[in-house]
């Protein structure tokens, strides 16, 4: 394995030439999920247990609104159906992961814009607890910032993925450090994360969707690396990368699936067609993993996969 902290990052189309060479004949399917009406369920986690029930949570909302509620379903006769008795949060693009003994949860929370009139602005929080219905919120990222993710890591501390934008991170470059505890969880703390070198060109971004814990006390990072068109059209790709969080060194991203994996379907918007929004990776024994992610802002696939993990572990 080659950790490139010296090299140049590659570009999306570097990338995506790189994956077309391996000509994968792999394609997606839609989830159908009942109980919401005429609204879109899409950027979803991948399913996570629960109390017994394997639970996917989702963004809910209608195709011209970006007032989004987080639903967490369960499979029930061939759909996946809003869970009775449970909480629903009203935040965008949600994700999980495990601390300890607690159930980690999190999302985006849209609010009005501080300085500019009809805009919207937007923030990550956090909620703990030993599982959905007990989660509280303990603790809020900066404003103007997505795709904070964290995970345990084998020394018991926990590493904390971000993405600033802006002075120190343009249109979005991921950023890492390491914390003690939940405790020390915030905006202070996430603002002073170092920007792994070189991963995205200044014209392009990308952020951390969902962390894995490998075998080797590596990190697999799941994210997504995207750009704009001359039209001004979104394209998000998924990827993957290791990441040695003792060393702070990252492998080079690679993509592993597009938008022409999973089947046509409908788009929140003109700009975002092309668009496949990381949602988790659930790693299977047989060397495969269902990969599920949001498409073009108006539904939710999963496809299965050779296990992008796997070599890291080698």
């Amino acid at each position: 394995m080659k950790f490139y902290k010296r090299l140049e990052p590659k570009t999306c189309e570097q990338l995506l030439s790189i994956f077309r060479e391996k000509n994968y004949e792999i394609k997606g399917e839609k989830l159908e999920f009942t109980g919401v009406g005429n609204k879109d369920v899409y950027n979803i986690t991948a399913p996570f247990e629960d109390d017994n029930d394997m639970v996917i949570a989702g963004r809910v909302e209608d195709r011209d609104s970006e007032h989004s509620q987080v639903v967490f379903f369960v499979f029930r006769d061939g759909k996946w159906q809003p869970r009775e008795n449970t909480k629903i949060f009203s935040l965008q693009d949600p994700f999980v992961t495990k601390i300890g003994s607690e159930l980690v949860f999190g999302g985006v929370e849209v609010f009005p814009h501080p300085t500019i009139e009809n805009a919207l602005w937007y923030r990550t929080v956090f909620y703990r607890g030993k599982n959905i219905n007990s989660l509280e919120k303990f603790a809020v990222g900066p404003d103007g910032m997505k795709d904070i993710r964290l995970i345990e890591l084998s020394n018991g501390k926990i590493g904390v993925f971000t993405r600033p934008q802006g002075e120190i991170g343009g249109r979005g470059k991921i950023g890492f450090t390491i914390i003690n505890s939940l405790d020390e969880l915030n905006s202070e703390v996430i603002m002073k994360a170092n920007l792994i070198e070189k991963q995205f060109i200044d014209e392009e971004w990308g952020g951390a969707n969902e962390i894995h814990l490998l075998n080797n006390g590596l990190l697999g990072v799941l994210g997504h690396i995207a750009r704009f068109d001359e039209e001004g059209n979104r394209h998000y790709y998924p990827m993957v990368f290791a990441f040695n969080p003792n060393t702070k060194e990252a492998t080079e991203m690679k993509i592993f699936a597009t938008r022409s994996n999973f089947p046509d379907g409908p788009a929140k918007r003109p700009d975002l067609v092309d668009v496949v929004f990381s949602g988790g990776i659930r790693r299977l024994k047989n060397g495969k993993a269902e990969f599920y992610a949001g498409i073009a802002d108006a539904e939710a696939h999963k496809i299965l996969i050779p296990d992008p993990f796997l070599e890291y572990e080698e």
